[in-house]
C-alpha cells in the first residue's frame, strides 16, 4: 500500500469481522485461520464453537475481534449507546468497528432478512472513512464534525453497536472519553 492509498477488503463469505479488523488496523494482519485459531482458544472443549459459524464460513462474535485486538496490544471499549458521541474524546480512538443490521442478498436478489455485520471506520490522511468490506471501495466520511454525524445515524438504528479501537493505556485510563464528559 503506498503513501495516501486507504486499504480496504472486501466481503468474501461471512468474514466481516476479520474484514473490520484488517480494515482498522490499515493492514491484512488477520486471516479466516487466525480468527478460527482464536475461536478455538476461546472454546477449547466445544464441539461447535460459539463464537463462529458452524458452517465455518466466518459469522464470527465480538469475543474473536476483542481476542484479536489484544493480540496487536489493543483494546476495544464498548461504547455506551446512552452517551452522545460529542463526549468521544475522538483523537484517543485509532478507530470504530461498528455492528450494523445489513440485508441479506443472493447475488442480485435483495432477500427481507436483516443479519449482523461487522465495519470499520477510520482516520486516513486526516480524513476519516467509511471502510464497510460490503462496499465497492471507501467511502470519505469527511473530518471530525462528519465522523460524529455519521457515528450518531449508525448508532440511531435500535440494535446497532460500536467498538472504539484504543491503545491500552487509553482504555486502563479512560482518556478514550472528554475530561469534561458527565458519567465519566
Amino acid at each position: 500500500m503506498s503513501d495516501g492509498e486507504v486499504f480496504h477488503e472486501k466481503q468474501r463469505l461471512e468474514l466481516c469481522a476479520i474484514h473490520a479488523l484488517n480494515n482498522v488496523l490499515q493492514e491484512r494482519v488477520f486471516t479466516k485461520e487466525t480468527a478460527d485459531d482464536i475461536c478455538k482458544r476461546l472454546a477449547p472443549q466445544c464441539v461447535v464453537n460459539p463464537h463462529r459459524s458452524v458452517l465455518g464460513t466466518g459469522n464470527y462474535d465480538v469475543n474473536v475481534i476483542m481476542a484479536a485486538l489484544q493480540s496487536r496490544d489493543l483494546a476495544a471499549v464498548w461504547w455506551d449507546k446512552r452517551r452522545t458521541v460529542q463526549s468521544l474524546c475522538v483523537s484517543k480512538v485509532q478507530g470504530f468497528i461498528l455492528n450494523v443490521p445489513s440485508r441479506v442478498s443472493l447475488g442480485i436478489v435483495s432477500l427481507p432478512l436483516r443479519r449482523r455485520h461487522w465495519l470499520a471506520v477510520r482516520q486516513v490522511n486526516g480524513q476519516y472513512y467509511n471502510l464497510d468490506s460490503k462496499l465497492k471501495s471507501p467511502v470519505c466520511i469527511g473530518g471530525e464534525a462528519e465522523l460524529r454525524t455519521f457515528l450518531s445515524e449508525q448508532l440511531s438504528q435500535d440494535v446497532a453497536e460500536m467498538l472504539l479501537v484504543v491503545q491500552r493505556e487509553v482504555e486502563e485510563d479512560g482518556s478514550w472519553l472528554n475530561p469534561d464528559s458527565p458519567n465519566k
